[in-house]
């Protein structure tokens, strides 16, 4: 095999973290890769059996955890109360906007249309008369 070897539980020891969590960490590397025996990974760090399975499970939780895939992207941030504030004025002035548009509209009707706004629609519609032809009575 060509390249370098692989580094194994001894990586751990290029990560930040305390010498007891470094032990810790390797010696659960140890008991997943089938190098160490579980007991004998117990004597090492001075924990129970039970504490060191529950260590492990918390660790390979954490891993899994850790490389699941997320969204792309930078998360969105919680909105401020001051942020929220200003988009609720904002959306009270485009409202009150469009109520002055409104206002500005009717003026103008007001002004080109006045009997329409005071609510007279102007003399009734008379009906045409008759031609002289058909006023004429056909003799009997």
């Amino acid at each position: 095999m060509r390249g370098r070897r692989p580094a194994g539980p001894e990586y751990v020891d290029q990560l930040d973290g305390t010498a007891q969590d470094k032990e810790r960490l390797q010696a659960i590397l140890e008991t997943v890769g089938g190098q160490a025996r579980l007991v004998e990974a117990c004597d090492r760090v001075a924990v129970g059996e039970s504490r060191f399975r529950q260590l492990r499970e918390a660790a390979l939780q954490g891993a899994l955890d850790a490389i699941a895939p997320r969204p792309a992207g930078r998360p969105r941030q919680a909105c401020s109360s001051e942020a929220e504030r200003i988009r609720e004025l904002e959306a009270a002035l485009a409202e009150k906007d469009l109520e002055l548009h409104a206002a500005q509209v009717r003026a103008e009707v007001a002004l080109v249309l006045p009997r329409v706004v005071a609510g007279e629609v102007g003399p009734e519609k008379k009906t045409r008369r008759p031609s002289a032809k058909l006023r004429r009575r056909k003799p009997r």
